[in-house]
């Protein structure tokens, strides 16, 4: 897992697809963007997928994420919505891919497990959780889809600080351990 310092979370959907970007800096976590990208009465699935991959390029564009965090898929009950969400996430991907972009995937329980503290939130946990790790104003309004997308963009910031934190201290004792050895040799040629 890379240490990004700017990720564009996605929340995939052909009607209503969410992103938020959130950045690592210095002072902790800040928010820098959100929203949702509406494809309303556009009709047909092509002209629907084109508004989200270029909406999507151009959010990437102007964020310049170093990473982008996407809901991983779950089996739906309803085929047809599964296959539309899928189509909204290879908008996604495609976006990603063509901007160079690395790709995290995560699980709805892994992103609320992270956000919220509980695999099992509901949205208004996960909202709350939000809005207090990024010290939002109650003023600033967020959609659902929004809030869900700026949760996968936490989601990756602290995973992947968790992941480089364990990785730098199962390193240590290792170091601790090759130094204890050299001593004890030492000591033992010295006897």
């Amino acid at each position: 897992m890379g240490l990004a310092r700017r990720v564009i979370g996605i929340d995939p959907g052909t009607a209503v697809c969410g992103f938020g970007i959130v950045e690592r800096g210095s002072g902790g976590l800040r928010f820098c963007a959100a929203g949702t990208i509406r494809t309303g009465r556009i009709q047909g699935a092509p002209a629907r997928l084109k508004l989200i991959y270029e909406r999507l390029l151009e959010l990437i564009d102007e964020q310049a994420p170093d990473a982008m965090s996407l809901e991983r898929s779950f089996v739906a009950t309803n085929v047809q919505s599964a296959f539309r969400l899928g189509e909204a996430r290879a908008m996604a991907i495609l976006a990603a891919a063509q901007r160079k972009l690395i790709l995290f995937e995560y699980a709805p329980n892994q992103v609320k497990l992270s956000v919220a503290a509980y695999g099992h939130a509901d949205k208004k946990q996960v909202k709350f959780m939000v809005r207090r790790a990024l010290n939002l104003d109650p003023s600033v309004d967020l959609a659902d889809d929004a809030t869900d997308a700026l949760a996968l963009a936490l989601c990756h910031l602290t995973r992947s600080r968790i992941a480089i934190a364990a990785d730098t201290a199962s390193r240590r004792p290792r170091r601790i351990a090759a130094r204890l050895v050299s001593v004890a040799a030492i000591s033992a040629e010295r006897s």
